[in-house]
């Protein structure tokens, strides 16, 4: 985004994120469904918080104090094929809200989507660039 001519230039630049936070109801069954049902790679508990290492980011899954509303956040997932990924997590008992769709064709790629929700129904997307063919 460019700045308004006259405006001053951000003192801060922020783009690039380290940490995505969700509360949960229940720490044991998330981590469980996080860990063993997408396969996230587990880093550590840290009272009623625990971690997981998604690529560059990490992921902190945590009970709130008081609480708190559900569904602000979307948590969005590169997958290489869509539709593998959905066959394997609905052979897992994964409900999806939605399945696999073409929802931008690109000049050189489809990007498609499917949404899931984990068991606090927080909502998960998959997204993939399927290369197209070159005619």
């Amino acid at each position: 985004m460019e700045n308004p001519a006259g405006a001053a230039p951000a003192a801060v630049h922020l783009d690039l994120i380290s940490q995505i936070a969700i509360t949960v109801d229940d720490l044991a069954r998330a981590k469980n469904f996080y860990q063993n049902t997408l396969g996230m790679k587990f880093l550590f508990d840290a009272g009623s918080m625990t971690f997981f290492q998604c690529g560059k980011i990490r992921l902190m899954i945590a009970t709130p104090e008081k609480p708190a509303p559900r569904g602000g956040t979307i948590l969005y997932f590169k997958v290489h094929d869509i539709q593998t990924t959905y066959a394997a997590l609905r052979q897992q008992g994964v409900v999806f809200l939605q399945p696999p769709r073409l929802v931008a064709p690109m000049p050189d790629h489809d990007l498609w989507m499917a949404f899931l929700a984990d068991p606090d129904d927080n909502k998960i997307g998959l997204m993939c660039e399927m290369p197209k063919a070159a005619s």
